[in-house]
């Protein structure tokens, strides 16, 4: 398999994983990341296995308005069947039902660690860095 194959694979990753948090499409996480991932939200949440992940996930968003999660300008270096990359990410969510005035914003990076598998590509190692928020945290109905 050629490199920019793999480049490409690695980076659609994490344009399912936006897709997936904004429709709500909880299984598309299994396309993502592996059983046994390894996760830090910078630093206030760090959670291991992918159910606890789409859990924690679950508890913000399932009492949120709608999100955006845009990414952009990937950087992947594949070691044979290992691979390292960095997005940048800028997220937006508002409120839902009462909240609904509320928004929050934060931009960052995502970070990944991933490993080739019968599947396809999966995240290993998933750590978000955010370097900006703007709003209020208080978008997030935690169910």
């Amino acid at each position: 398999m050629s490199v920019n194959l793999d480049v490409r694979r690695v980076t659609d990753l994490f344009h399912v994983y936006a897709d997936a948090l904004d429709r709500r499409d909880w299984a598309w996480l299994d396309d993502v990341f592996l059983e046994d991932v390894r996760a830090d939200y910078n630093g206030t949440e760090v959670v291991a296995g992918r159910a606890a992940l789409t859990g924690m996930i679950r508890g913000y968003l399932d009492g949120c308005g709608p999100t955006q999660h845009l990414m952009g300008n990937a950087r992947v270096v594949v070691d044979g069947d290992r691979a390292e990359a960095s997005v940048k990410m800028r997220v937006h969510h508002v409120g839902a039902a009462e909240r609904a005035e509320l928004t929050y914003e934060c931009f960052g990076w995502y970070h990944a660690e991933l490993i080739r598998t019968a599947r396809g590509w999966r995240v290993a190692s998933w750590r978000q860095e955010v370097t900006h928020q703007l709003g209020t945290f208080d978008v997030f109905a935690r169910v």
